[in-house]
């Protein structure tokens, strides 16, 4: 890899991919720049002379403005950069990437009754409300023990949360909605829903909602209410095992890849983020959505930053209202508590190279590819356009992943400087921006995206690997058992 890289032909920047002394000799695109700062892994530096005032451009796109001119090989900072603020033209960027002829454009999926597809055949036990779920450890520590290899499932996955009593208003809606949505979801083969039956979130409202959003298969979904049961735990294993005989000659079946669905995330990103696990799902997520499947975006506080570019890239005006919505809608949650959506990012976020609102949100942006954005939807809803979708959920990774699990994303992949050990209910692709988190942390980590980027067929293998997933190899938070479902709180509770 070359120690300075131009990410984008319209940069007037180019980034770091080690750390550069100060005097060092750097030949960029067939010119010889002398760096005169000190600029670590991941920071910008002049590839011209630019006067005070120009335009900072990363990623195709304005990132701010200079507040004192620079010669070329200067470092470009929060100390001589400042944010646009949002005032800035779009140049929307149309640049094709070329991919291998990889030529995988099928995958091995579970065709559901509804017609749509899973990439796992996982038992799901989904709690109404977060005091049963000692209950429910019990109920499936019950099943695996007659089931070691978890039956005609591939996972075991108890919903854990903390919700469903004494909440009221948007907040009960959102428990009960979220919980739908996990029920329905197609990567399940089988689901019971357990309940107290004396909370809030009432077992006949999650099956009135069910029903309202794609009908019950009673062959596949069991409900059971402990308060109306004499012994809870034979009531359990006998629905499970009801549903073990039901997913039991479940067989994969060829899926083309629009039947894909991704939910993309970056996460505690360090200096080399941008330039290899972020270009590595940018690319495949353009291959993706080039094979018409569908990617997704969470983090709506930090995207606001390039919220004039996402409207541009609008595939149509009904998208681009739902994506000025979306980010209507957070600013009017952010105002009701008297904070601030668009934060200007911190010391430590400008010593990794994000120095600008603009260009964070930018950074996250990007890993969606290049595409039009074909739909933006409220947080509880389901995908249904393919290509670039953005839901409405925060900037916290663990409702983020949730959130996209909800959508039907039958995966998440993951880009992380730090490592995470979080993964939601869907199998989840973790790509390490640097070698060191890959080895140190090989329970969490999937995919090295460092050396890939050092590796002339690394996008191939990568696209490769996010088939063999889709096919039915298991992601490390899977092997781990480490599975997870947060859910967005805004309200009071009684």
């Amino acid at each position: 890899m070359e120690k300075l890289l131009i990410l984008n032909p319209n940069d007037n920047v180019a980034v770091a991919t080690v750390d550069l002394p100060a005097q060092t000799a750097v030949e960029v695109n067939g010119k010889k720049i002398v760096i005169s700062d000190n600029i670590p892994v991941g920071n910008k530096t002049a590839l011209t002379d630019l006067n005070s005032g120009a335009d900072i451009i990363k990623f195709g796109q304005p990132i701010g403005h200079l507040t004192s001119s620079v010669t070329a090989g200067a470092m470009i900072s929060k100390r001589n950069l400042v944010t646009n603020q949002n005032n800035n033209e779009i140049n929307t960027p149309n640049i094709k990437v070329d991919f291998p002829d990889i030529g995988q454009k099928t995958f091995m999926g579970y065709r559901r009754q509804n017609g749509k597809v899973g990439i796992r055949n996982d038992l799901y036990v989904v709690p109404t409300v977060g005091c049963i779920t000692p209950l429910m450890d019990v109920m499936v520590q019950q099943f695996k023990a007659k089931h070691p290899d978890n039956g005609a499932f591939d996972n075991i996955i108890l919903l854990k949360h903390p919700y469903g009593c004494s909440q009221l208003g948007d907040d009960f809606e959102q428990t009960r909605h979220i919980l739908c949505d996990a029920a329905l979801h197609p990567n399940a083969g089988g689901v019971l829903v357990f309940g107290l039956g004396c909370e809030n979130n009432q077992m006949d409202g999650m099956k009135a909602e069910i029903e309202q959003m794609a009908g019950i298969d009673s062959q596949r979904m069991k409900f059971l209410v402990a308060q109306e049961v004499k012994d809870e735990f034979a009531n359990a294993q006998q629905l499970l095992e009801e549903l073990n005989t039901a997913a039991a000659n479940d067989k994969r079946t060829p899926v083309p890849l629009s039947e894909l669905k991704v939910g993309l995330q970056n996460v505690r990103p360090d200096g080399l983020s941008a330039i290899t696990a972020d270009r590595l799902i940018a690319d495949a997520a353009s291959y993706i959505t080039a094979n018409d499947g569908t990617v997704a975006l969470t983090g709506i506080p930090l995207l606001s930053g390039a919220e004039q570019e996402i409207v541009a890239r609008a595939s149509d005006r009904e998208a681009a209202e739902r994506v000025t919505t979306v980010f209507d809608n957070f600013k009017h949650y952010y105002a009701h508590f008297d904070a601030q959506m668009n934060k200007v990012p911190s010391d430590a976020e400008d010593k990794i190279g994000i120095s600008t609102t603009e260009e964070r949100a930018l950074m996250i942006l990007r890993l969606a590819g290049n595409g039009e954005v074909n739909d933006a939807l409220p947080y509880g809803h389901k995908l249904t356009r393919n290509g670039i979708n953005l839901i409405e959920s925060p900037d916290n990774d663990l409702i983020d992943s949730s959130a996209e699990a909800s959508a039907d994303c039958q995966m998440v992949i993951v880009s992380t400087g730090k490592g995470t050990p979080y993964s939601t209910y869907v199998p989840t692709i973790k790509v390490s921006s640097n070698s060191a988190l890959a080895e140190k942390k090989n329970r969490w980590i999937d995919f090295d995206g460092e050396k890939a980027a050092n590796d002339p067929t690394g996008i191939e293998k990568f696209i490769n690997y996010i088939i063999d997933v889709a096919n039915g190899t298991r992601t490390s938070n899977e092997k781990a058992g480490l599975h997870g479902l947060a859910i967005f709180k805004i309200g009071v509770t009684e």
